[in-house]
């Protein structure tokens, strides 16, 4: 059974950092696509950082390039999310998913694509 639960979240005023985590289980971990997607209120869900477990390509939104940065720990099958310089605008529910097997990782993919979420962690931006 695939899992993925989120951690990390929280409340930081701008400019602050924080990192989340996502711990995956029930799939093989390694050489898949993983992303980081988050969804304020009223709008719809957006992909932030994207990542192929099996090797060391990383695609990122441009509303968060130079900011945020996706890793992945293949032996603790982990997830993570550095959050630097942040904003207002990245007040959302922040998800981790993980595609499709052999779906290609790359900047246009579909969330679609994505098939097993995590819950969310929340993060609040203040100003």
């Amino acid at each position: 059974q695939v899992r993925l639960v989120e951690s990390g979240g929280g409340s930081v005023q701008a400019g602050g950092s924080l990192r989340l985590s996502c711990a995956a289980s029930g799939f093989t971990y390694s050489s898949r696509c993983m992303g980081w997607f988050r969804q304020a209120p009223e709008k719809e869900r957006e992909g932030v950082a994207y990542i192929y477990t099996g090797g060391s390509n990383t695609y990122y939104s441009e509303s968060v390039k130079g900011r945020f940065t996706i890793s992945a720990n293949n032996a603790k099958s982990t997830l993570y999310l550095q959050m630097n310089s942040l904003k207002p605008e990245d007040t959302a529910e922040y998800y981790c998913a993980v595609a499709l097997p052999l779906v290609g990782c790359y900047a246009g993919i579909l969330r679609t694509d994505f098939s097993y979420w995590g819950q969310g962690t929340p993060v609040t931006v203040s100003s």
